[in-house]
């Protein structure tokens, strides 16, 4: 058999029969290092030798193994990045009563056309922010912008019972915006447009719906309404038209598939 570096470097975990599970599991990571079972074999192999573990190097191992050292970015590079936070309270309804925790939503962006949307959901806040955060980071994808400043047109869109319309402005009009949008555009770094919201203005939504208006690839092209609705052809009864002028409706540019 050939060796493949790619796949055989991998780290299994065996958990054996507890009170939330009465079967064996047998996990299997590939292409991971460091290993996540790290702090797990290193409390194991403590306890079987019957020493006691210093706190210190738990939170130490912990630390180690948070989402944000798996980033691609270095820690100097993250602290650069501007954020947008919204955190929520959220329960689960089980037989037994509520199970309460803290929902996070965050924004990242250079602050030049760099943007990412993350959730995280944990008992902790702080660690429910650093889930959403490195998220965020890793869904980063760049913001078409019309002279690195604007929107390249009016756009409209629709997320549960919230309806936004941004629109660009010239230079030095600013931001006119809801709050929620202000910050987002900050962190993409949009100095002069225009927002109207209607409907619900639930932070969480509008957030949402902004993030997802600017991003590339939300409204293909004679794909429907581009969101799970009526897959009409949008252009019927319409000539041809240039590329300058779709990218102008779409509001960011088409590339080009095609070698």
């Amino acid at each position: 058999m050939k060796h493949d570096a790619l796949l055989d470097t991998r780290h299994t975990q065996t958990f054996p029969p507890n009170k939330h599970s009465p079967f064996t599991n047998i996990v299997t990571v590939r292409n991971n290092d460091p290993s996540i079972f790290r702090l797990a074999n290193e409390i194991e192999n403590v306890e079987n030798n019957g020493e006691m573990l210093i706190t210190d190097e738990i939170e130490s191992s912990a630390a180690a193994m948070r989402p944000d050292k798996f980033l691609h970015l270095s820690g100097r590079e993250l602290s650069k990045l501007y954020r947008a936070t919204y955190v929520r309270r959220v329960s689960q309804q089980t037989g037994k009563g509520k199970i309460h925790r803290k929902a996070a939503l965050v924004v990242v962006g250079n602050g030049n056309g760099l943007l990412g949307l993350g959730e995280g959901k944990h008992d902790d806040s702080l660690e429910a922010k650093r889930m959403a955060f490195s998220e965020a980071v890793r869904r980063m994808d760049y913001v078409e912008r019309f002279e690195n400043r604007t929107l390249w047109t009016e756009m409209e869109d629709k997320f549960g019972s919230t309806r936004i319309i941004l629109r660009p402005r010239p230079v030095g009009f600013g931001l006119a915006t809801n709050p929620i949008i202000h910050e987002v555009f900050k962190v993409a770094g949009i100095k002069d447009a225009s927002a109207k919201v209607w409907g619900s203005r639930n932070p969480y939504h509008v957030m949402k719906a902004v993030v997802r208006m600017l991003l590339p690839g939300h409204m293909p092209t004679l794909m429907g309404n581009g969101l799970g609705g009526e897959g009409r052809t949008m252009e019927k009864g319409r000539e041809l038209r240039s590329v300058m002028e779709i990218e102008r409706d779409r509001g960011r540019r088409i590339i080009p598939l095609h070698t």
